[in-house]
């Protein structure tokens, strides 16, 4: 049966988002920037995170930081150490420990794909960012293999070069108009 446009009834946000996107929208909390500097990124996951209460205040209040963070594979699960999360200042007796390690949630298939690879000389797994995704916290972790110090120069150097030809096809472009 055909359903005019107008009489049909209207999605809220959330839904729109998650018809439109594949999962919504993303609100990052914090980016681990220097771990994209020092590694080289093979592959990327989602991951739930384990947190507390007091926790959940203080990452929407957008004070964390994930710079010595790590993950590891212990027993058949995921943990994310070293990310600091500040206790809620608000906070009384049920504030959390702030280098605490928290748990990831991760598919069984993941779990055991990451921790063969992270087995092998080299690589590691470090957290990306932390973001709220339709209301819940989660972690993008990569599986990394460490760079050598040439190799951050060449990043560097690639970058660089990027922004300067950019620079110059804007700066033809205005000569142009003008």
């Amino acid at each position: 049966m055909y359903v005019p446009k107008e009489s049909q009834p209207k999605q809220g946000g959330a839904a729109k988002a998650r018809d439109g996107e594949k999962g919504g929208k993303r609100k990052i909390v914090a980016q681990n920037k220097k771990a994209r500097h020092d590694y080289a990124i093979i592959d990327t996951f989602e991951a739930g995170l384990v947190l507390m209460g007091t926790e959940v205040k203080s990452l929407r209040e957008g004070r964390t930081s994930l710079t010595d963070g790590f993950v590891q594979i212990d027993r058949g699960e995921a943990w994310l150490h070293n990310a600091h999360i500040p206790e809620y200042h608000q906070g009384s007796w049920t504030n959390h420990s702030a280098r605490r390690k928290r748990k990831l949630l991760l598919h069984r298939a993941e779990i055991d794909k990451l921790e063969s690879k992270s087995q092998e000389t080299g690589h590691t797994i470090v957290p990306l960012a932390i973001y709220f995704k339709d209301g819940r916290a989660k972690a993008e972790i990569a599986l990394a293999r460490g760079k050598k110090e040439y190799d951050k120069r060449q990043t560097l150097r690639e970058q660089q070069d990027r922004r300067e030809a950019a620079r110059a096809i804007a700066a033809a472009k205005r000569r142009q108009r003008g």
